[in-house]
């Protein structure tokens, strides 16, 4: 085995070193019970699912998908996002009764990167699927469960900003015409390219008065007011539509006391197909990319089931890189011993777990840097020759 195979990974994988994964741990858990105090409840799907099926499903480009053949020849993909895994599993053995669904998930998922990209292709993701409810109180209730499990996992500064992909769709057909161009349109928000935007709706043919809406489009951002000035641009029902579900989504909100955390920017676009009303992205200081995002999707109807949904998924490492520097607690005590005390130490450190506490056991004699190594620990106890000293 060369030295490159011995040492490197495959591009976009990482591992997890222990002070990583007890940060990773801590926060996984503090979001993981709050989720369950809102009744959800947890669910898993396997790593590998068919391409047919979930790989199609998922709305993540052909060109990021892990693909292999299994022995009877059938593409199978690594699962890329959990929203499909959970759509299949939903609509074949869960929605029976056409009863609202609360599931939760903390999973890995894995997109290929290409090389110049610098993004991990394997990471794991925190999140809720909200089944069978189509009311605005179901996005709202998904939203404020957001809000209130980042604020459980230690994040103060952050903002969730709030779109509607309706209303975007029905301005731009209005305008442009067709799919294709409104599509083109739609693609320069989705980059976050805002001047491409301008600089291509000013080389539209089109009046001046069109030309300035599509312009005044980018400035739908902020609070409660931002409806209004949505509504002089829009003219068709549908359109309209879509901001009156934004406005009982504000009210809904404003009921649940975190208005405070989000705003509406109705710029946000979405590169997976499946969404279909309100959506939302969350962004935190120090981070390029948002950390979580969500929105109402159809999916459920490819796996043969009637359903709408709505739900969120949190990046828990761009979460971690959020929240800075976190405090692990280092209460861990090492018990060093002596052969002839050995059964001692094996029984104090018993002992210890059964009262809770964490505890490592160490011969002494294996230890060749015993300053160094007992730094390492909260606190120190020695078994040595006939006595111990504390």
């Amino acid at each position: 085995m060369s030295r490159l195979f011995m040492f490197e990974k495959p591009l976009g994988m990482r591992d997890t070193l222990p002070e990583l994964y007890e940060k990773k741990h801590r926060v996984r858990t503090l979001m993981e019970d709050t989720i369950k105090l809102w009744g959800c409840q947890f669910i898993e799907t396997p790593t590998l699912e068919y391409y047919e099926t979930v790989g199609s499903a998922s709305a993540i480009q052909d060109a990021q998908l892990f693909r292999l053949l299994d022995k009877q020849g059938h593409t199978l993909v690594l699962r890329p996002d959990m929203t499909a895994p959970i759509a299949r599993v939903a609509a074949s053995k869960l929605l029976q009764d056409d009863m609202p669904l609360r599931l939760a998930y903390s999973a890995n998922v894995f997109r290929a990167q290409q090389r110049e990209g610098g993004r991990p292709a394997e990471f794991e993701q925190i999140g809720v699927e909200f089944l069978n409810d189509e009311t605005v109180s179901c996005d709202g209730e998904v939203i404020a469960l957001l809000i209130s499990s980042l604020k459980k996992s230690g994040l103060s500064q952050f903002q969730v900003s709030i779109g509607h992909i309706g209303f975007a769709q029905e301005l731009f057909l209005q305008i442009l015409g067709t799919d294709d161009r409104a599509n083109s349109l739609r693609r320069f928000l989705y980059e976050k390219n805002y001047v491409g935007y301008r600089e291509h709706v000013n080389s539209l043919s089109l009046s001046s008065i069109d030309k300035q809406r599509l312009l005044q489009f980018l400035d739908l951002r902020g609070g409660i007011e931002v409806i209004g000035k949505a509504f002089d641009l829009i003219e068709n029902e549908q359109g309209k539509l879509a901001l009156l579900q934004l406005k009982e989504l504000w009210d809904c909100l404003n009921d649940y006391g975190v208005e405070d955390q989000v705003k509406f920017d109705f710029t946000i676009v979405s590169h997976m197909s499946y969404y279909s009303g309100i959506l939302f992205e969350v962004y935190a200081g120090n981070v390029g990319f948002p950390i979580g995002n969500g929105g109402r999707y159809s999916l459920i109807e490819k796996f043969g089931k009637n359903a709408s949904a709505t739900g969120f998924a949190v990046h828990l490492d761009r979460l971690l890189e959020a929240l800075g520097n976190i405090d692990l607690e280092n209460a861990v005590t090492c018990i060093f011993f002596s052969q002839e005390r050995r059964k001692e130490a094996f029984q104090l450190a018993e002992q210890m777990h059964e009262e809770g506490k964490r505890t490592v056991l160490q011969d002494i004699n294996g230890v060749k840097n015993l300053d160094a190594y007992t730094k390492k620990f909260a606190d120190t106890t020695y078994l040595l020759g006939g006595r111990a000293d504390e």
